[in-house]
């Protein structure tokens, strides 16, 4: 195989790639904008993390991915959860203890010097914390819940299916140009 062969074959396979993942992400937040919950994967929930209490394990500006609770679900020291607090915010904080088998706990954020003020109830879990984190892709994730950012995401993907359009069609032109003149 020549190497314009394998040129051309790596730029499909990239272009179908990021076609591919353009869809899935542009699937993911459409739905999730109509339905109002936040956007996932195979059933793992993304979360931005917003504070650097959790730094330097989980950076400020990452999405998160995890796990959402289910019934029988047991949580350790040492898991990393979110949880809704009573003025309605989620927090992501590591579990320092276990109180009355299992049923309430108490979180620290890795960057804070004292423990939460107030325990976590089991009820009040929403997530575990699967250990993946994407570095600051959540000022964008977080970015899209504005106007602009919203109408963005329903419009980037058309400009930029557009201009490869565009793009594909000079290439064209271009290479039956070039052959015209070889002949």
């Amino acid at each position: 195989m020549n190497w314009q062969t394998t040129k051309k074959a790596i730029g499909h396979t990239f272009s179908t790639l990021i076609l591919l993942i353009l869809a899935i992400v542009l699937l993911n937040v459409a739905i999730s904008k109509a339905s109002g919950k936040n956007p996932s994967i195979f059933g793992y929930e993304m979360k931005a993390v917003l504070s650097g209490s959790m730094e330097p394990g989980i950076k400020t500006g990452s999405i998160i991915l995890m796990k959402q609770k289910s019934q029988g679900d047991q949580y350790k020291k040492g898991d990393v959860i979110t949880f809704i607090t009573k003025e309605n915010l989620l927090i992501t904080h590591r579990i320092e203890e276990v109180h009355a088998k299992g049923r309430y706990f108490t979180t620290k954020g890795d960057n804070n010097n004292g423990p939460d003020l107030d325990p976590v109830y089991i009820e009040n879990i929403i997530a575990q914390y699967t250990g993946v984190a994407i570095p600051y892709a959540g000022y964008m994730f977080k970015w899209t819940d504005s106007s602009l950012g919203a109408a963005l995401i329903l419009f980037l993907p058309g400009i930029l299916l557009i201009g490869y359009g565009f793009l594909t069609v000079w290439r064209t032109v271009r290479m039956a140009k070039s052959y015209q003149t070889i002949r």
